[in-house]
């Protein structure tokens, strides 16, 4: 980080900043449609009164942003109209109407106003929504599609967790299951990114699924198959939860009937403001919620864990997965999630 140029913007009585920056994976990280060891995040400061916010944009290629497309919607943000960070709803508003989609660009800039806004008031976001730190599910620890022998290595270092996240939509599904079992018995949830096309073998699989410990079941058909994955939820002995099939609170209403749950990202829904929104609709309809994460450092990771006494269950694993976090935040310990007791999202630069 240290040799790399921080960009600053100014912006009447805002300063915006920001870096590309590049996140190492641990392992390679392998899903049903691609494999990667790198993730490219564009990291910020919002500076206002001589009080700083950070943010990130974390962008896995198959979302379809990248660093340039950050950095250039960035240059496209004026905030020199708003004479306060208060102005939450007004900026985040203006923010959204920028351009289409942009999802992560905008994330950050929510993330980075939501942690500057609980540095002005001298307290952590929780606390301002009033939500309880303890009642944060545990995060669940994601084991990427491999050979029995990494298999066994990673639910190996992942002993303090309560719950996995297996990655399926490849042939090698009943191997990857019975390999994990082989070495633990802890419960699953399994997450197939869209990877199984036939609703009846899918069926099939709930079934073989539920006897071996798996607790829910992640976007097992493609988005597109609505009436197969209607189908398939009617009739699933596990909940099933919509993530590549939803992406923002105008998505949720239409998936009533066609999963369980919803899986929310700050990265797919432009951060915290909207995510909150998400949470409380998808609840207000009787459905689960799920907060995910992408490959994240631990800035967004903690912004997102200030809504997880809100949800059924947590993957925010993100920033354990990478070996080059510039962030202290939330912590895991013993597979808990510990928010910190810092304004903001409550995370302090380690580098």
């Amino acid at each position: 980080m240290s040799t790399m140029q921080w960009t600053s913007l100014s912006m009447g009585k805002f300063t915006l900043r920001y870096i590309p920056y590049t996140l190492e994976m641990r392992h390679v990280f392998t899903v049903a449609s691609f494999s990667r060891t790198t993730t490219p995040v564009v990291l910020i400061e919002l500076e206002y009164d001589g009080v700083i916010g950070y943010g990130e944009a974390s962008m896995p290629p198959y979302l379809g942003e990248s660093q340039e497309s950050v950095i250039k919607f960035l240059n496209q943000v004026n905030l020199s109209p708003f004479n306060s960070p208060f102005q939450t709803e007004d900026i985040l508003q203006y923010v959204d109407q920028i351009a289409d989609k942009n999802t992560a660009a905008k994330a950050c800039i929510d993330i980075a106003l939501h942690d500057l806004l609980g540095k002005l008031m001298g307290q952590p976001i929780y606390k301002i929504w009033g939500l309880n730190p303890t009642l944060v599910p545990p995060t669940s620890y994601t084991i990427g599609i491999d050979t029995e022998e990494v298999i066994r290595q990673k639910v190996a270092e992942a002993d303090q967790f309560k719950i996995l996240k297996v990655k399926l939509g490849l042939e090698t599904d009943k191997m990857i299951i019975d390999t994990i079992r082989s070495v633990t018995d802890v419960p699953l949830c399994a997450d197939v990114n869209q990877g199984w096309k036939n609703k009846e073998q899918a069926l099939e699989m709930t079934h073989w699924l539920t006897e071996r410990g798996v607790v829910f079941l992640e976007q097992p058909m493609p988005k597109e198959q609505i009436d197969d994955m209607a189908w398939l939820t009617e009739h699933s002995p596990i909940p099933t939860i919509a993530d590549e099939g939803c992406q923002r609170y105008s998505d949720i209403l239409s998936l009533k009937d066609v999963y369980t749950g919803i899986n929310i990202k700050l990265m797919k829904c432009t951060g915290l403001r909207e995510a909150k929104k998400m949470a409380e609709l998808a609840r207000a309809l009787d459905m689960k919620v799920m907060l995910g994460c992408m490959t994240e450092t631990s800035c967004a990771i903690s912004a997102a864990a200030q809504l997880g006494p809100l949800v059924d269950w947590a993957d925010l694993d993100g920033a354990l997965l990478i070996g080059n976090d510039i962030y202290d935040g939330m912590q895991v310990v013993n597979g808990h999630c510990i928010l910190p007791d810092r304004p903001g999202i409550g995370v302090i630069k380690t580098s």
